[in-house]
């Protein structure tokens, strides 16, 4: 590819990206439907209509909202179309409109500028930075967080005194399973005989697939174990009931017992239940949050049935779940964004609740201060992403508590102890005078996930090209990059008197 006559040269890798950026423009722009979804449910209801009716009236296809929820692309075509039904003079675009365009026939887009994600979109939606599944998948595969992370929690096991009938382990969003296989790895090492009870929460159908795909070996080696996934909210996951009567009553309760003696028995009949997932982990946007939220309560109880016996007083019954918790882990289950409160109110509140005495929370949280965001602040020089910090998000949480905050150590530690640091995984010889677009590709996208940066935001930057030659130079100058994470530990007391058992916590 040559570069037009009279343009200021540029890299042969930039050009090939830009090409290929302006020729996907379409499917960059539908990665975040969420949004468009709540208009048209918003739509629906102010106009008493049903979606399939809608999707036939505005683009003549009555599984509209159907394919969205399924993660089927959607082109700027169908966007404006979709726009043009629902507001006919042109009122109400959301984020997702399609762009104006240039005299060129470029899309003309908006400059950057600093977006709270806990600001409602001009949709009446906060944008979900991730729904995007092609960044998380990017980002976890490039980096190590997930190992650092497992191996930061492992170190709380040595403080954990477990006791009858099992170690009880919650992972406040279990994502694709590979931070909780690792830390099972750990605790099976250290509690080899001890049975085990896990509750992993996840919203998301893609990620309890892959879950369930890390779980087999963990039946295989340690046979005494029983592990729940489920979808509900975090004030009602550990305790694995829903907080008001009609869910609870809803509630889609499964027991897989498995059979056999190998990790590829295990792993043929947890790949047997596709139906039971699709059936129970659909979701829909909530109207106040703009976040996915469950159609059915659902709960799959996982273990083997040659040690049912043993484990009986282990497996849960519907109901007679008491938390009691003896390790919780809350790794990135918030936005960066969202203030003290909600993150405590939503999310540390609920789980602090669910410990049990002796019993210990490690969250951890994105902090900055580090080459990843030293690449954003090129770009975007008043970017400030990790507004609330551990310090902040104790005090709030001790003001949440009120007198029960006495029944709690609060352990922040100094940057030196709480800091984690973690990579993006490159070869050694792969940082160069002349680095390959791939591993430009996977640095930008590891900082702009981390960052949170809309899709919105990140196109100017992308199509100008100029973001692949500040990648590379914070590459060379850092010799490579690496991203910061904050933890803060939570532990109950010991001697408190104060016993946690209901699912709001009261």
């Amino acid at each position: 590819m040559k570069p037009r006559p009279g343009a200021p040269a540029t890299s042969l890798a930039t050009q090939l990206v830009k090409s290929s950026l302006e020729s996907r423009f379409d499917l960059l722009l539908s990665e975040d439907v969420w949004a468009l979804l709540s208009d048209i449910e918003h739509y629906c209801l102010i106009n008493k209509l049903a979606e399939s009716t809608f999707g036939r009236r505005a683009v003549n296809d009555g599984k509209l909202c159907q394919r969205l929820r399924e993660g089927k692309g959607i082109t700027l075509k169908t966007i404006k179309k979709i726009r043009s039904f629902m507001h006919p003079m042109g009122q109400g675009i959301s984020n997702v409109a399609a762009p104006e365009t240039n005299a060129g026939g470029r899309p003309s887009l908006p400059s950057p500028s600093p977006r709270s994600l806990s600001q409602p979109s001009s949709g009446g939606r906060p944008f979900r930075f991730y729904d995007n599944r092609q960044k998380y998948l990017g980002f976890v595969n490039t980096t190590d967080e997930k190992w650092k992370v497992a191996e930061r929690a492992a170190h709380e096991l040595s403080h954990i005194q477990p006791s009858p009938p099992a170690l009880r382990i919650f992972d406040a969003g279990v994502g694709d399973g590979s931070v909780l296989s690792h830390l099972l790895r750990s605790t099976h090492q250290k509690f080899p005989t001890i049975p085990l009870f896990v509750v992993g929460k996840e919203i998301s159908l893609e990620d309890v697939r892959l879950c369930l795909e890390n779980l087999p070996d963990r039946f295989a080696e340690h046979p005494a174990s029983v592990i729940c996934i489920t979808n509900l909210l975090y004030s009602e996951a550990p305790w694995l009931m829903p907080g008001n009567i009609s869910s609870a009553a809803a509630l889609n309760w499964h027991e897989i017992a498995l059979h056999g003696s190998s990790a590829q028995a295990y792993g043929e009949q947890l790949r047997a239940i596709d139906d039971l997932l699709v059936d129970g982990w659909e979701v829909k946007v909530s109207e106040k949050t703009g976040n996915p939220r469950y159609v059915r309560p659902s709960v799959l109880v996982i273990f083997r049935e040659d040690n049912r016996f043993l484990l009986d007083s282990v497996i849960p019954r519907r109901g007679q779940v008491s938390g009691d918790y003896d390790l919780i882990l809350a790794a990135q289950p918030w936005r960066a964004r969202m203030g003290a409160s909600f993150k405590v109110d939503k999310v540390l509140a609920p789980l602090v609740r669910s410990l049990r005495p002796g019993g210990r929370l490690l969250a951890v949280q994105s902090s900055g201060r580090d080459p990843g965001m030293e690449l954003i602040h090129s770009i975007w020089p008043d970017e400030r992403p990790f507004q609330v910090d551990r310090h902040e998000l104790i005090k709030t949480l001790k003001a949440k508590l009120g007198r029960a905050a006495a029944n709690y150590n609060f352990n922040s530690g100094s940057d030196s102890k709480s800091l984690l640091t973690y990579q993006m995984k490159t070869l050694p010889n792969e940082i160069a005078e002349s680095i390959g677009t791939s591993t430009l590709f996977a640095a930008w996208n590891a900082c702009t996930y981390v960052a949170q940066i809309e899709d919105g935001r990140l196109q100017e930057a992308v199509m100008s090209g100029a973001y692949l030659e500040a990648t590379q130079k914070i590459l060379q100058k850092h010799k490579g990059i690496w991203f910061h994470d904050e933890t803060f530990v939570i532990s109950r007391r010991r001697n408190s008197l104060t016993h946690h058992s209901s699912v709001n916590g009261t």
